[in-house]
C-alpha cells in the first residue's frame, strides 16, 4: 500500500553549520536580505517577518569548507519569494554586492542561483502561477533551464526600494547530492511520502507533496556512490519538514521506526536521517 504525505506539507527552517558566524550573518543580512532575529554565542536565527526565524546559522570551531559537489549533502535550499518584482529586486541587490549569479528559467519558476561564503548553494526564485504550470505523459512536471529574463526581472522591479526579502518570503524546497537514487525514492517517496513530480535521466528526481512543482530535490551530481560530507564540514544541519498536525507527525514516525532509518527525539522533537546522512526535523503546524 502507497502512503502519501498530507497536501499542505512544506518545507520550514533550514539551518546550516557554517566557519564564521559574523561572516556569514552579514552575507545573509546584506546580499540575500534577511534580518537577524536572533543571535547569541555561535548560533544566529535570522527572519523575514522579525517573528519566525527562516535560515539558522550555527558556527564550527574549525569547520572545513568543501568545494561544491563534494559528496552527499545540501546542494542547495530555495528561498521562494512571493512575487517577480521581489526577485527583480533581488537581482537588483545581487548586481550591487557583485555577487557572480546563475540563473534558470525553469518553465515553473524564474530563478537566480549563488553561493555563500562556505559554498552552501543558495537558490532565490519565484514561482509562475501554478495553472501555467504543464505535465507531459507521465503526469511529470515540465521543468526546462531556459535563460532568465533579466530585462523583465528588472522592469517589474522598476522604482521600488530593496527593503531586504519582503514579508511572504518562505522556502519553498531543499535540493540534495544523493549517492544512489533508488535508495532515496525509497526513502523520499516509500517512507515519508512524497510524490514523484519529475525524473530526469536517472540522474535527477524531484518530489513534492499536494501537486507543488517540488518540495525536495535529489541528485547523483557528486558522483554515485558518493559518501556524505563529514560533520565537521560546513553544509546542512537539518531542514525543517512541517506537517499540518501531530498526527501526521506521529504517521510518518512510525514509518521512519518501521523502515528502519536513523531516529531520535530531541527536546521533544524528532530527527530523522536518510540513507545519505540529511538530516529532517519533523514539526507540526498545530
Amino acid at each position: 500500500m502507497s502512503v502519501q504525505l498530507h497536501p499542505a506539507t512544506e518545507i520550514g527552517v533550514v539551518k546550516l553549520k557554517v566557519s564564521s558566524l559574523e561572516r556569514s550573518v552579514a552575507f545573509y543580512q546584506e546580499v540575500v536580505g534577511l534580518k537577524v532575529l536572533y543571535q547569541q554565542g555561535n548560533t544566529a536565527e535570522l527572519t523575514v517577518d522579525g517573528v519566525h526565524p527562516l535560515v539558522i546559522l550555527r558556527e564550527l570551531d574549525q569547520a572545513d569548507v568543501l568545494p561544491r559537489r563534494a559528496g552527499a549533502g545540501l546542494y542547495h535550499f530555495a528561498i521562494l519569494l512571493p512575487d517577480r518584482a521581489s526577485l527583480g529586486l533581488a537581482v537588483r541587490n545581487l548586481v550591487k554586492h557583485q555577487i557572480p549569479v546563475g540563473q534558470g528559467d525553469h518553465h515553473v519558476s524564474e530563478a537566480l542561483y549563488i553561493n555563500d561564503p562556505d559554498n552552501n548553494g543558495i537558490e532565490i526564485y519565484a514561482d509562475r502561477p501554478r495553472e501555467t504550470w504543464q505535465r507531459d505523459e507521465q503526469g511529470h512536471y515540465v521543468m526546462t533551464t531556459d535563460p532568465v529574463d533579466i530585462d523583465g526581472l528588472l522592469a517589474a522591479s522598476e522604482g521600488i526600494e530593496w527593503a531586504g526579502l519582503p514579508v511572504g518570503t518562505r522556502i519553498g524546497h531543499v535540493h540534495f547530492h544523493v549517492s544512489d537514487l533508488k535508495k532515496a525514492e525509497e526513502f523520499y517517496c516509500k517512507v515519508l511520502g512524497f510524490d514523484i513530480v519529475a525524473n530526469y535521466g536517472g540522474s535527477a528526481l524531484f518530489v513534492s507533496a499536494g501537486g507543488y512543482h517540488h518540495h525536495i530535490g535529489l541528485n547523483t551530481w557528486a558522483g554515485e556512490g558518493a559518501a556524505p560530507v563529514p560533520e565537521n564540514a560546513a553544509g546542512l544541519d537539518y531542514y525543517e519538514l512541517i506537517l499540518p498536525n501531530h498526527s501526521e507527525v506521529e504517521a510518518v514516525v512510525q514509518r521512519l521506526q518501521e523502515s528502519g532509518a536513523e531516529l531520535q527525539q530531541k527536546n521533544g522533537d524528532w530527527f530523522a536521517k536518510d540513507p545519505f546522512n540529511i538530516q529532517v526535523k519533523l514539526t507540526a503546524l498545530s
